[in-house]
């Protein structure tokens, strides 16, 4: 898909993730838990206690999120999937939230005192600004184990289509369908995962960028995959957390034009 874009842009200088260029970012779209992926035993507690589990948490201090804000709307969420993968672990986490939203083009004094390379996501965690989606997802995964959004090591195995080409990303594509049709609805079978998180904003940026870019889609014959993606993007926290597809496109035109 990377090459399908043909990009060499950096990224690094606006959004801190499990890849560092426009161009990683699409080719491993198939890079399902990240790098440092926290692997714990799925926490089932009773109802009762799940219920006051919850409550407690709608009442406690709000996390603090710096988020990229939207190229094209103000007063919105941007396009950054690295921000959207952990807005969606706090979504699934039942987790309050504010979130600070940054113009990423004219960084704020603010913003760079405490993330001094201008990156996003941040998050405040035990009074510590955090970077990085990885290790802010594993740390929310630990300080709020359930529900349990872990991955088994066996369904999160990496996958890079190094040489970036249309035949590479169907490969990927195909691979990943007969994966869901023998293990889904999602990649951790029938509940929703840390790998699902990571992977589906890239999935989104995938759709919508090759489809403007390059009008190019998933096959129909790929029907698990295109089930996989209208499920996950018609979650409601994943809708709740979505970036406007016009920023996407934005987002992408001076990678791709050059």
């Amino acid at each position: 898909m990377a090459v399908l874009l043909r990009t060499t842009t950096s990224a690094t200088t606006t959004t801190s993730g499990g890849s560092s260029s426009a161009t990683a970012l699409l080719a491993t779209t198939f890079r399902r838990g990240g790098r440092r992926l926290l692997l714990l035993p799925a926490t089932r507690g009773s109802a009762p206690r799940r219920a006051a589990l919850l409550t407690a948490r709608a009442s406690a201090e709000p996390l603090e999120v710096c988020a990229k804000a939207s190229l094209t709307v103000p007063d919105r969420l941007g396009d950054c999937p690295f921000t959207q993968r952990v807005l969606l672990t706090i979504e699934e986490k039942h987790l309050p939230y504010d979130i600070k939203l940054v113009d990423l083009a004219n960084k704020p004094d603010w913003f760079l005192k405490i993330s001094p390379e201008g990156k996003v996501p941040i998050v405040k965690l035990e009074e510590q600004w955090v970077a990085d989606s990885d290790v802010i997802t594993q740390a929310i995964e630990e300080k709020y184990p359930e529900p349990s959004l872990a991955t088994p090591p066996e369904k999160a195995s990496v996958k890079d289509p190094n040489d970036g080409t249309e035949q590479a990303l169907l490969s990927e594509l195909t691979s990943f369908d007969s994966y869901l049709k023998d293990n889904g609805p999602f990649i951790n079978g029938e509940t929703i995962s840390a790998a699902d998180l990571s992977l589906a904003p890239k999935l989104y940026h995938m759709e919508i960028a090759l489809g403007h870019y390059k009008n190019w889609s998933v096959p129909d014959s790929l029907s698990h995959v295109k089930k996989y993606m209208k499920t996950i993007f018609s979650m409601d926290s994943f809708v709740k957390t979505i970036a406007l597809q016009e920023d996407v496109i934005a987002g992408w035109r001076p990678k791709v034009m050059g």
